[in-house]
């Protein structure tokens, strides 16, 4: 059925809830399984997102077939236009309607980069409006489906557009043939609220369905609310500062926020759907669904089982008298250094029944578990440009490495492979990261060697109070082919102390680590608990980052003109680059991975250029 129309006949409240396409066949499988789970919810429909230029295009339409076809769930296939190969865009929407698809949220995706150079690579899409005018001027498509467009209550992240313009462009999609909005995710209700009047009293009547997205972890909340460009209220800052460093707290806590948001929008606004942006997670989401009293008995059932494994609530913490906070006993993290340290979503060798109950639920960063149904990047509709403004202009590779030191050094908070500020964690291997960057070889992940340190440290703790966590040194970095060779050499002779992977953008993989190794590097002993390892390394991992890593260079190069010099040095160190990772087993010792690549690789040298 179509979804404006199952919209018309549902009384009550509904939900929806939104799944991304794992990277990894085990995390497709065992997303499958999530889902249903999730089903037993009875949500209105099941969102599937299309990855940026139809990345996803085949994962996006076998889960979307999976779920309307064998489970019986309305689902509503996310489709962006822009940058898709000519002709893309009809294969999609034909493929779509032959497996029963009929509701489409029509998306502009990936925007521009360098808008004066960039041309569609079909000509015909380079907005959402373009989309939308098209399948309903199709004679093949318009009667089809029904269509959804995104809304931006905080303003669109990459627009220079009004307020007034940008509701100008919705209600223009709205009049060409749109019959529902869902919105980017939000935290200032009192500002949605606003919005919402403002664009009824413009004249658009259709349904709008607020996004919602639980907080996960402290960082991941930074993170995606920046490329979003979320407006975050002073309160909800108040609340999670003296909690940000306890990932169970601000995951409990992101749950109370989330139910007293629907709360306000249902009493003030007269809204009776949401749209759960769930990045392929579970818990969050039944677990608001049972406080709001909206799911069924049997669910219902089902959650109190899941609720009972997170051991006893604690406290409430936070400023705001109307948010009832009750955090939860279970294992957690936090994000350090430059890259994330998550729990994985691994097998407990108890069956599949039990991992409900016992999974843990943080989103995974690019070393998590590959096997998690939430392995993967997470692009929200590929609505945010990854690289972000620099000012720069590299005509050298002197130019990236003066950019990678303004970035290490705090003079700039963001570049092309970070969005976000250098953390406190690096601070401890800052000396060791500047040298080298200054060589030329461009550091992008890193963590320092941690030997039990309290799991409340503020600047390398996770997981719940009482705990003490632990890390192997590691370091990811550009490096020429000669410092691959030197290092495939040397590691050869000291296999067990020091282990490495390098790719490059042609496909090559030289490793020391074999295909079935996981190694941990982060892992954390908790009262009470299993020892907890959340992060890991290996090469199904490595090899998902290096190929998106690759992809940031080729992005960046396309922000300046075709035969430009800033170009040719862009995508000539993409091509003759490599990303290189590096690994010491030796937790203990601070110093033991930079003397390796120093001492006795000779990172120094001028020779491994």
């Amino acid at each position: 059925m179509k979804l404006v129309e199952k919209l018309e006949q549902t009384q009550g409240p509904f939900y929806t809830f939104e799944f991304f396409p794992p990277r990894t066949d085990q995390g497709f499988s065992n997303l499958l399984l999530r889902i249903s789970r999730l089903a037993d919810l009875n949500p209105l429909a099941i969102n599937i997102t299309w990855g940026a230029g139809g990345s996803t295009k085949d994962r996006t339409l076998e889960l979307a077939s999976l779920t309307q076809r064998d489970y019986g769930i309305e689902t509503v296939m996310h489709l962006t236009c822009t940058n898709m190969v000519q002709g893309s865009v009809d294969d999609a929407l034909r493929a779509a309607k032959e497996i029963g698809i009929q509701n489409i949220l029509a998306l502009r995706g990936d925007p521009p980069r360098g808008e004066e150079y960039w041309i569609p690579t079909d000509p015909r899409f380079t907005h959402a409006l373009d989309l939308i005018s098209y399948i309903r001027s199709s004679p093949e498509f318009s009667d089809a489906f029904s269509l959804g467009v995104a809304a931006y209550p905080d303003g669109h992240t990459d627009s220079s557009y009004t307020e007034d313009e940008e509701i100008e462009h919705l209600k223009a999609k709205i009049n060409n043939g749109a019959d529902f909005i869902v919105t980017q995710l939000f935290y200032d209700t009192e500002n949605f609220l606003r919005w919402l009047q403002k664009i009824r009293s413009r004249g658009i009547t259709v349904p709008v369905i607020p996004g919602i997205m639980p907080l996960q972890t402290y960082a991941s909340f930074l993170r995606l609310t920046k490329l979003c460009g979320t407006h975050i209220p002073d309160s909800i800052r108040a609340d999670l500062e003296p909690i940000k460093h306890d990932d169970q707290k601000v995951k409990d806590y992101g749950i109370y926020l989330a139910v007293n948001m629907i709360q306000r929008l249902v009493d003030e606004g007269g809204l009776r759907g949401f749209h759960f942006c769930t990045l392929n997670l579970e818990k969050s989401v039944q677990r608001i669904l049972e406080i709001l009293g909206w799911t069924s008995r049997h669910a219902k059932i089902q959650n109190k089982l899941i609720a009972e494994s997170l051991g006893p609530a604690e406290q409430p913490v936070t400023t705001n008298p109307d948010l009832i906070v009750t955090p939860a006993s279970a294992t957690s993290s936090a994000t350090n250094g430059l890259v994330s340290h998550i729990p994985n979503e691994g097998d407990t060798g108890k069956g599949e029944v039990n991992y409900a109950a016992t999974w843990d639920e943080f989103p995974n960063g690019r070393f998590g578990d590959v096997n998690s149904p939430a392995f993967g990047s997470q692009d929200l509709w590929g609505g945010f440009n990854r690289i972000t403004p620099t000012g720069s202009h590299p005509n050298t590779l002197e130019d990236i490495t003066t950019l990678s030191l303004r970035f290490l050094s705090g003079e700039i908070t963001s570049y092309p492979f970070s969005p976000i500020p250098l953390s406190n964690e690096s601070q401890l291997i800052l000396p060791h990261l500047l040298r080298l960057a200054r060589q030329g070889w461009w550091p992008v992940g890193s963590q320092p060697a941690i030997d039990g340190w309290r799991s409340d440290n503020d600047t390398v703790g996770w997981g719940p109070a009482g705990g003490y966590v632990y890390q192997k040194p590691f370091v990811e970095f550009f490096a020429s082919k000669k410092i691959v060779e030197k290092l495939e050499e040397v590691i050869g002779k000291v296999k067990g102390i020091v282990d490495f992977l390098a790719g490059n953008n042609a496909g090559e993989l030289r490793t020391s680590v074999q295909e079935s190794e996981r190694n941990a590097v982060t892992w954390g002993v908790f009262p009470g608990q299993e020892i907890i390892q959340s992060t890991i390394i290996e090469q199904e991992s490595f090899l998902t980052w290096k190929d998106e890593v690759f992809s940031i260079w080729t992005d960046w190069a396309s922000q300046f003109a075709p035969n430009s010099q800033e170009r040719r040095v862009l995508e000539d160190t993409r091509d003759t680059r490599w990303l290189v990772n590096v690994t010491h087993h030796d937790f203990r010792d601070p110093d033991a991975l930079w003397r390796f690549l120093f001492d006795e690789i000779g990172l120094d040298d001028p020779n491994l250029t």
